[in-house]
């Protein structure tokens, strides 16, 4: 019978050394974060009773952990993956780059000061690269980062203000910079090349904005913020000169995509139908998955604008954007547009803009 090997004193010294690196680790990871999650947690503890806890209440606590800790982990996670590519690129850009200096684009990024190290940080370090500008704006300056601190508070219920601000900032400082300016959150994934092609359909000089258009509330519709929409030079001088009057445009409250389309209305710019000429969506909403699967709320198929379709049919190959994008699937996202491919098949150009416009009731469309 076999008989089991003594553990020596070495051995045991050993053991003992690679748990104390494991657990150097995990604290090394925890404490470089300030603190924070140990003082939420210490003051909880502390003053609060478990038994008066509510069963909310703990989901809550779990759930604020869980943020904390996914914070706590950002700067390791965020800075790992890099997509300067060293080896030679064959592709031809010659289009792209044409219409880089064609359609002049300036992105602006809706973030807060918790999301700088996940979500912003990894919009920085991928797609918005390819915005003629781009401009983070929080309610806090960050010069390292950097972002442009509004006047305004954080939380959703300001995020009307962030918007309207945001815009009265690029118009009195960066009107010039650019032909299209573009409102995205730090969880819009955007492919600026699409965008640009889509917009060489269209007049910088006309009242205008694009994106996914929701038919409710407004006589015009409104389009999503989160799938982000895009303002012609136009539509930002007529917000520049006349946005500020209150009867117009609200400074504050209300649903932030839901007021912009209403301040839109009222300085009679115009929403555009963004499909492509199959009828193809290009500004979505929601998550890829989301989209090809139908994996839709009861509410989506009321506002979508387009018949909530769904299925890789119905998602145009010059898609735009798309909305809910975890900084992870950001990364996974950059990597199939930009840098997996086929061998042996080589992708033509499509044309898939609209020609002809024509009125269909309220929306203008293009067909």
């Amino acid at each position: 019978m076999a008989t089991s090997t003594p553990i020596t004193n070495a051995s045991a010294a050993v053991l003992g050394l690679i748990v104390m690196i494991s657990l150097a680790s995990i604290c090394i990871i925890f404490f470089k974060t300030d603190h924070l999650d140990f003082h939420f947690v210490s003051s909880v503890v502390n003053t609060v009773h478990p038994q008066d806890v509510h069963s909310r209440d703990i989901q809550k606590l779990s759930n604020d952990l869980y943020e904390g800790f996914q914070k706590s982990l950002g700067p390791y996670l965020s800075g790992n993956i890099r997509f300067e590519d060293l080896h030679l690129q064959i592709d031809n850009d010659v289009i792209s780059k044409a219409l880089y200096q064609k359609e002049r684009v300036l992105c602006w990024i809706m973030t807060s000061p918790k999301n700088l190290d996940v979500k912003a940080r990894v919009v920085r370090d991928t797609w918005s690269r390819r915005c003629n500008k781009v401009l983070f704006m929080s309610s806090v300056t960050d010069p390292k980062f950097p972002t442009i601190g509004l006047n305004v508070s954080e939380g959703r219920r300001h995020l009307t203000a962030k918007t309207m601000q945001a815009f009265r900032y690029i118009y009195e400082n960066h009107f010039d910079d650019a032909d299209w300016f573009m409102k995205a959150d730090d969880d819009t994934y955007v492919i600026l090349e699409n965008l640009r092609y889509f917009l060489t359909s269209q007049n910088k000089s006309e009242p205008v904005f694009f994106g996914h258009l929701f038919k409710v509330i407004l006589r015009q519709g409104y389009y999503s913020g989160g799938g982000g929409y895009v303002l012609s030079k136009e539509a930002l001088r007529r917000y520049g000169e006349k946005g500020h009057d209150p009867k117009v445009c609200h400074p504050d409250g209300g649903s932030e995509d839901v007021e912009m389309g209403r301040c839109m209305e009222k300085l009679g710019v115009r929403t555009v139908n963004t499909t492509d000429a199959l009828g193809r969506s290009r500004f979505h909403c929601l998550a890829p998955e989301s989209h090809l699967t139908g994996d839709y709320g009861e509410w989506f198929y009321k506002y979508d604008a387009n018949g909530a379709k769904k299925g890789i049919d119905s998602i145009s190959d010059y898609a735009i954007s798309f909305h809910y994008v975890r900084p992870q699937k950001m990364y996974d996202l950059e990597f199939y547009i930009y840098h997996l491919r086929p061998y042996g098949i080589v992708s033509g150009t499509q044309e898939l803009n609209r020609k002809a416009k024509a009125k269909h009731g309220n929306l203008e469309i293009n067909t």
